[in-house]
């Protein structure tokens, strides 16, 4: 079994984000970049189905600058087999939209023929978390999103869900796509030997343009702000005091 996985370069959830000067989104210049923190579940996810001899193959891909093999180097790092990269220097927050990128995997998938395609349930940068279901339209293939468990056998996926009521459990056919929540591993460390093994595992490098693709934004932004500035709180007497307070001033009673 074959395992695309997708790998993208996102601000380092720990940096402070701004937002531009254009006003248009973040700054992205000079800041931390990482990969994106359910990107790297689905990595972990398709490492210990190689472990465990489910799956013969992990492809790391991703989409982005030259510096986005230095994510699909992290994905090497943890046990991947090989990476892909498509080359843009369209930015990951404006230039390349949900879409785009679906169109985009839909010809990485042609290429690979996986038997499964593991994708974040969502991206720290935008939040979308519509591309795996676009993905699963263009190629007509069966897709659950934000799994929390999942089990294979044969040509057989059975994927568990968290949902409002309870446990949502899915069986589907292969070749599939899912995407994947927080409970479905903890990612491992890299270690230093296996980084620098890393560096010789070998990368696929194509060109954006070459893919014959129409990534044209379907969506403008009009406006990035800040977060209002929250307000400092007041300490209160009594009980009887927070209540004419909440009653009165805040009229929440």
């Amino acid at each position: 079994m074959r395992v695309l996985v997708a790998c993208k370069r996102v601000i380092d959830y720990a940096v402070k984000v701004r937002v531009n000067a254009a006003k248009n989104g973040v700054e992205m210049k000079n800041v931390k970049m990482s990969m994106n923190p359910f990107d790297e579940i689905g990595v972990e996810q398709a490492v210990r189905m190689k472990e465990s001899k489910i799956a013969t193959e992990v492809i790391a891909f991703s989409i982005g600058p030259k510096q986005a093999q230095e994510t699909i180097r992290t994905a090497l790092a943890m046990g991947a087999d090989k990476g892909l990269h498509v080359q843009t220097d369209l930015s990951s927050d404006l230039g390349l939209q949900p879409l785009a990128v679906a169109k985009i995997m839909k010809e990485v998938v042609n290429r690979v023929q996986p038997d499964l395609v593991i994708m974040g349930k969502q991206a720290i940068d935008d939040d979308s978390g519509s591309t795996p279901q676009m993905l699963s339209q263009l190629l007509n293939w069966s897709q659950a999103v934000s799994v929390s468990d999942m089990k294979i056998e044969g040509k057989n996926l059975q994927v568990t869900r968290e949902i409002d009521g309870g446990l949502q459990v899915l069986d589907m056919p292969l070749p599939a796509i899912i995407s994947t929540d927080l409970r479905l591993n903890e990612p491992r460390y890299a270690s230093l030997p296996n980084i620098m093994k890393a560096r010789k595992k070998p990368i696929e490098a194509l060109k954006l343009e070459d893919l014959g693709i129409d990534v044209t934004p379907r969506l403008t932004v009009l406006k990035v702000e800040d977060p209002p500035v929250r307000e400092s709180g007041i300490k209160v007497a009594n009980a009887d005091e927070l209540v004419d307070k909440l009653k009165n001033e805040a009229k929440c009673l």
